[in-house]
C-alpha cells in the first residue's frame, strides 16, 4: 500500500496518469474524516490532497474566497472570522460520527457537498461553490468556473464535481462564495412537544416571514428523556428582536418557548450539525433521510415499528431526519427503504460497518436511465475507472 502526498497540482497529475497506464485504482482522501462515507474503495493505493494547502484568494469586498483542497476548514473558517465573514453552508465535521481524526479539509467539503443546518435559508455547499480546479482520471488538469456567480449552458462542472465524491476527479482547488457574519443570533427552545407538534412548529416557523436560519427537534431518547424543539434567528440585533416577538406569537399555541443563552444554544446546533444525538453509540448504524415536512413523523413511527432500538432526531432546517439502528444484518436497509419510500423521500446509509456498506445500496438506489447516465459520466471523466472506484454505486 502506498500513500501518495502531492505538494503540486502537477505532481498529483502525474501520479493519476501513471495510475491509469497501470489501471491501478486509487482511494482519493483529504484529512482522512469522512472516510466512512459511501461504499468502501477497492484501491490499495491512497491520493491525499494534505500537501496541497494554502489559501490562494480572499476578497472581503467581493465575498469570495479560494484555496487548495487540502487546506484545512478550520483554516478557511478563521480567516473569515478575522474579517466577519463566513461559510454559509454551515459544513458538518464527520469526526465524531466515525469517531475519526485529522483535519477536515475544504476540498473534501466540496467532494461531498457537506453542508449544515443553516442549507435551508442559505443553500447547500454545491449553491456556494463557484469555481473548482481537478484532476481527470486521465491525469489531465481541468478548470471550471471563477470569481463570480454565473449562469451556464450545457455541463456546469462546478456543480457536478460538489457531491461527486472524488469519483470524477481529484479537486486540487476550490473557489466558494461567503456572507458576511450575522450581527447577533437567538434560539428559541420548546420543551415536551412530540414530534408531529414539534413538525408542525418548525413548519410554521420555516414557512413564515421571520428568516428561521435553523430548526431541529430532539426527541426525548436523544435528549436526556425530555423532547426539545428550536428555532435559531441570525440577524442584526433589532431585526433578532422583532422575529423572535412574531414567532412567539404564530407559535403561542405551542407554548411560550424559552430563549437559551448563546453558550448553550451554540454547542447544541454544533452537536445537530454534526449527528451527535444519534452517533454516541458506534454499534448502531446511521442513516440520513430526507422526507417531506408533514410526513416524516409516520414514516420514522413505520421504520420504530419494524425496528427495534431505532432513534432519530430532525435536523430540519437541513431538510434531513437522522436515524440510528442496530448495524446487523443489513443495518435495517430494507425496512427504512420500504418505510420511505411510500412517503415520497430518500435515505443515505452514512454509517455503517464495511460488509454492510459493501452489500446494500449506501445511496438511493437509481433508475436504469439514471444510472446509465451516472456511468457514461464516469467513463467520460475516468476511463480507466481508477479514481474512488466504487465509492458511490457498485461498478461505478
Amino acid at each position: 500500500m502506498t500513500l501518495f502526498t502531492p505538494a503540486t497540482e502537477d505532481e498529483a497529475a502525474a501520479i493519476i496518469r501513471d495510475a491509469m497506464g497501470d489501471r491501478r485504482p486509487l482511494a482519493l482522501a483529504g484529512g482522512g474524516t469522512r472516510a466512512g462515507l459511501g461504499r468502501p474503495v477497492q484501491a490499495a493505493d491512497t491520493l491525499a490532497t494534505t500537501a496541497l494547502a494554502g489559501i490562494t484568494l480572499y476578497e472581503p469586498a467581493e465575498l469570495v474566497i479560494g484555496a487548495r483542497a487540502g487546506t484545512p476548514l478550520a483554516e478557511i473558517e478563521a480567516a473569515l472570522a478575522e474579517r466577519g465573514q463566513m461559510l454559509p453552508f454551515e459544513p458538518m465535521d464527520h469526526r465524531a460520527l466515525y469517531g475519526t481524526a485529522g483535519e477536515p479539509t475544504i476540498g473534501a467539503v466540496a467532494a461531498g457537498n457537506v453542508s449544515g443546518p443553516r442549507r435551508v435559508q442559505a443553500g447547500a455547499a454545491r449553491d456556494h461553490l463557484i469555481g473548482v480546479r481537478f484532476v481527470n482520471g486521465r491525469g489531465e488538469v481541468v478548470k471550471s468556473g471563477g470569481r463570480v456567480m454565473k449562469n451556464v449552458t450545457g455541463l456546469d462542472l462546478v456543480k457536478l464535481s460538489a457531491g461527486a465524491l472524488g469519483t470524477l476527479g481529484l479537486l486540487t482547488e476550490v473557489v466558494f462564495k461567503v456572507l458576511p457574519r450575522p450581527e447577533a443570533r437567538l434560539t428559541l427552545g420548546w420543551h415536551g412537544l412530540d414530534d408531529e407538534a414539534a413538525v408542525a412548529l418548525m413548519s410554521a416557523a420555516l414557512g413564515s416571514p421571520f428568516e428561521i436560519s435553523a430548526a431541529a427537534h430532539l426527541p426525548a431518547p436523544v435528549n436526556g428523556g425530555r423532547a426539545l424543539t428550536l428555532l435559531r434567528i441570525e440577524a442584526v440585533s433589532y431585526s433578532v428582536e422583532h422575529r423572535a416577538k412574531g414567532l412567539a406569537a404564530l407559535l403561542a399555541g405551542h407554548g411560550q418557548p424559552d430563549r437559551l443563552p448563546v453558550e448553550t444554544a451554540d454547542p447544541l446546533w454544533r452537536a445537530i450539525r454534526d449527528g451527535e444525538p444519534v452517533a454516541a453509540d458506534a454499534a448502531h448504524a446511521v442513516w440520513r433521510l430526507s422526507l417531506p415536512a408533514t410526513r416524516s413523523p409516520a414514516a420514522l413511527a413505520a421504520i420504530r415499528d419494524g425496528i427495534d432500538g431505532a432513534t432519530w432526531f430532525y435536523d430540519w432546517g437541513g431538510g434531513l431526519a437522522w436515524l440510528a439502528v442496530p448495524s446487523q444484518g443489513d443495518a435495517g436497509a430494507a425496512i427504512v427503504r420500504a418505510a420511505i419510500r411510500g412517503f415520497g423521500g430518500h435515505a443515505t446509509l452514512v454509517r455503517a460497518p464495511d460488509a454492510v456498506r459493501t452489500s446494500v445500496d449506501v445511496f438511493e438506489p437509481l433508475s436504469e436511465p439514471l444510472m446509465a447516465i451516472t456511468r457514461g459520466l464516469k467513463a467520460s471523466f475516468d476511463p480507466a475507472g481508477i479514481l474512488n472506484p466504487g465509492r458511490m454505486y457498485s461498478g461505478s
